[in-house]
């Protein structure tokens, strides 16, 4: 097949470049912070979003438009950091992000806000991607290790000051500062790329976009995440509305394949997939992805609507397992440099799991140092096989490709989550249903509150309902949803066991010595 796409011409690789590292870090760590934050912050502020553009039916889309677009960009920002450079592709990126953000803070409806959070979702995906590529690009094993360790405590802080932000924000300025406030520190962040980060002038190759491969690529995953997210809320994934979309994924990613084998610069190139570091790290980043998310989704919900703490409490929950994530990246990052990536793996694999074993003893008596100490554990597991597999899928390809790998490394935790979330989710609506059929109705008005809970569970979580239901419907509506979270966890457990099986696919042996035999072979598009 012919070159598809638009001819481009330009140095790949700022690998050697004589930049300012300093004022560079600074710059990725602060648009790694917005790109981290946002999530968080525009949670906390949408009760008020609501309130004043209305759209509570598809306010959902908020979060969903943005998850949609960040997903699909990471591959697409990757490899076109590789072929025309990381400056100019970051820079692109970071002036969409922003672009989005301040039509967001601008919108007048909720279907703006929607569209504008799409917008700032495509600059987002670039953000992180080739922020941690640029690590790859600039340091070597010792120091890349160390940095990725800290850009994952960036990370962590960003998570635990969101809600706290988005609330303020929220509360005493406005709403639409959830979004402005990016402008000012995003504008920072892109000077400080832009002036300290000098890409060298290699010599010029003749690149092209895959433009067919990025369209099927596009439909494919726009495809499977609307697909999940409708299975997340129907009452069954047997539906045309969620096998629709699961299907045409799944034509549109067997089109996607047959493309990339003969276009000459593949979105991405199959061959990185030759390579057992990059298989390894998929699987395993897939995997944890599903547990991890699983995990930050239904642990506040057990805390608030079965142990009846209030909203702040279940999301101070979170904060231990954040905690154990950070400490233990800036840990196991230094550790693979002595016992290397597979040790530290399966170790993280097998703190996580352990933790799905303690979930799996969660019940109405739960304490909060209970809670603690399970999420802390896996907090701790999650920091041992993230940035380590980070760090080992950098080491284990060319510079050539470094873009590409680290963002498809990326795109597979995201895309392991939000599977994880709609599947995890299904387990418990479907058992919740039952669940609550099984209640005993003693009188009319009995009945008539489960009935409607059984047709809205939803209306379980909120507190005003909570208020008005019987006493003894709320007792067995609190037991319903701790058996359909039980639920949940057994098929945390599950996909943990299958993430620790994957942990053994990583090469065995020191990190040093398998990162000067990848270097002495050939690149994957040679």
């Amino acid at each position: 097949m012919s070159r598809l796409g638009l001819r481009l011409f330009g140095g790949p690789s700022p690998a050697g470049a004589r930049s300012r590292q300093p004022i560079v870090v600074a710059g990725v760590m602060l648009a790694i912070f917005l790109a981290a934050m946002e999530s968080t912050v525009v949670a906390t502020a949408m009760p008020t979003v609501i309130a004043s553009l209305g759209g509570i039916r598809i306010y959902s889309w908020v979060f969903s438009a943005f998850l949609l677009t960040s997903t699909i960009a990471m591959p697409l920002w990757g490899r076109l950091s590789d072929l025309v450079g990381r400056r100019p592709t970051y820079l692109t990126g970071i002036g969409i992000f922003l672009l989005g953000s301040g039509l967001s803070g601008l919108s007048q409806s909720m279907a703006q806000l929607i569209a504008f959070r799409a917008l700032q979702g495509l600059g987002a995906g670039s953000l992180i991607t080739i922020g941690y590529t640029l690590v790859g690009d600039l340091f070597g094993l010792e120091r890349r290790a160390k940095m990725q360790g800290y850009f994952s405590g960036v990370w962590g802080i960003a998570s635990l000051v969101g809600p706290a932000v988005g609330g303020f924000l929220a509360d005493h300025v406005s709403w639409r500062w959830v979004f402005y406030i990016n402008l000012p520190f995003g504008a920072l962040s892109a000077l400080a790329i832009a002036w300290g980060l000098a890409e060298p002038v290699s010599r010029r190759r003749s690149v092209s976009i895959d433009f067919v491969g990025t369209g099927l690529f596009t439909a494919a995953i726009s495809s499977l995440l609307v697909g999940l997210v409708e299975g997340g809320r129907a009452a069954s994934w047997l539906t045309p509305g969620v096998l629709a979309p699961l299907a045409a994924a799944l034509a549109f990613l067997l089109l996607f394949l047959l493309v990339e084998r003969r276009v000459a610069d593949p979105l991405i190139p199959l061959e990185l997939f030759r390579n057992a570091m990059v298989r390894a790290g998929a699987a395993t980043g897939f995997l944890s992805g599903m547990a991890m998310f699983g995990a930050i989704s239904f642990i506040p919900l057990y805390i608030q609507a079965v142990v009846g703490a209030t909203a702040t409490q279940a999301g101070f929950v979170l904060t231990p397992f954040v905690l154990g994530w950070v400490s233990f990246s800036i840990l196991s990052a230094r550790l693979v440099l002595r016992v290397g990536y597979r040790g530290v793996v399966v170790t993280g694999m097998a703190s996580l799991t352990f933790a799905f074993l303690l979930l799996m003893e969660w019940d109405q008596g739960l304490t909060r140092l209970t809670a603690v100490r399970d999420v802390i554990v896996a907090g701790c597991g999650m920091g041992m096989v993230m940035v380590p597999m980070l760090i080992a899928v950098q080491s284990a390809v060319p510079k050539r490709d470094l873009g590409i790998a680290t963002s498809t490394i990326q795109f597979f935790r995201t895309i392991g989550g939000a599977v994880g979330v709609a599947v995890m989710g299904a387990a418990m609506a479907q058992r919740l249903q039952e669940e609550l059929r099984r209640l005993p109705a003693a009188g009319a008005s009995l009945a008539a509150q489960i009935e409607q809970l059984v047709i809205r569970p939803d209306l379980i979580v909120n507190p005003a309902t909570r208020e008005t239901l019987a006493p003894a419907v709320l007792a067995g509506v609190r037991l319903a949803l701790a058996n359909a979270l039980h639920a949940v966890f057994v098929v945390g457990l599950i996909v943990c066991l299958l993430a620790l099986a994957s942990a053994f696919l990583v090469p065995g042996g020191r990190a040093r010595d398998l990162a000067r035999a990848e270097e002495a072979a050939p690149t994957a598009g040679s």
